[in-house]
């Protein structure tokens, strides 16, 4: 993650085609931040609620992925999303911060706050990640 905040390693594809970027990382903690555009609208004419949860997921997910050890990996379980306020194309840069709650040998939880550039809550989430050995991918053929 450090990585790609300081920009030694490539950013995800879907960060360029959604319009997120990483803003910090500490252990347990991570912030993306993005721009929600007119390419990100729905028939009704608001940003898709599936932008919100990617950088929502993102952040979630990411901020399990700073607690791993060498040789452990994760996966998303589940996660829930409560969508507030609508967001709109152009209204400037939103920030979504992402915390891990609690962090055990197999499963870790988080919750993440999506704001406006003035603070006020769009949305916010929770997620469950299984953690698990990266050798037991490789054992089972799968990459």
């Amino acid at each position: 993650m450090r990585g790609m905040l300081e920009g030694r390693l490539a950013n995800p594809p879907i960060a360029r085609t959604l319009d997120i970027w990483l803003t910090e990382v500490d252990e347990g903690r991570v912030v993306f931040a993005g721009a929600p555009a007119a390419d990100h609208l729905n028939p009704l004419g608001t940003v898709h609620g599936g932008w919100a949860s990617t950088i929502m997921d993102s952040a979630l997910a990411c901020a399990v992925m700073t607690t791993l050890a060498p040789g452990e990996g994760y996966t998303t379980v589940e996660f829930k999303v409560n969508l507030v306020r609508p967001l709109l194309a152009g209204m400037g840069e939103v920030s979504c911060e992402g915390k891990v709650v609690h962090r055990g040998r197999t499963i870790a939880t988080s919750e993440t706050f999506l704001r406006d550039g003035t603070g006020r809550l769009l949305a916010h989430g929770t997620e469950t990640c299984a953690i698990f050995p990266i050798e037991r991918l490789s054992r089972s053929g799968k990459s």
